[in-house]
């Protein structure tokens, strides 16, 4: 007698909250709690108008910087232009 148990089908997925995926919510978390302590350090020892433009600017940046690195996705990947020639016993060279 063979038993059926249900299989979760989102096990390999990376994790989603609130558009951000996997390592890039942490790296949002960081950048709004930098933002928040910046602000609030500028706000107490310069300005409050100059602090809550300074905690809007780093959580916005900040935010931003972490979208547009998600686009290339989960894993830094370096992708080059150039066409490397492999030599079996030499040093390679870039053309």
């Amino acid at each position: 007698m063979i038993r059926k148990y249900a299989i979760y089908k989102g096990l390999q997925k990376p994790l989603i909250f609130k558009g951000f995926k996997g390592k890039f919510i942490y790296w949002g978390i960081g950048f709004l709690l930098t933002g928040l302590i910046l602000g609030a350090l500028t706000m107490s020892l310069v300005n409050m108008w100059l602090g809550a433009v300074v905690l809007v600017g780093a959580v916005t940046g900040g935010l931003l910087y972490t979208a547009t690195r998600q686009k290339g996705g989960l894993h830094a990947k370096s992708r080059s232009m150039t066409i490397f020639i492999l030599h079996h016993y030499g040093p390679k060279n870039i053309v």
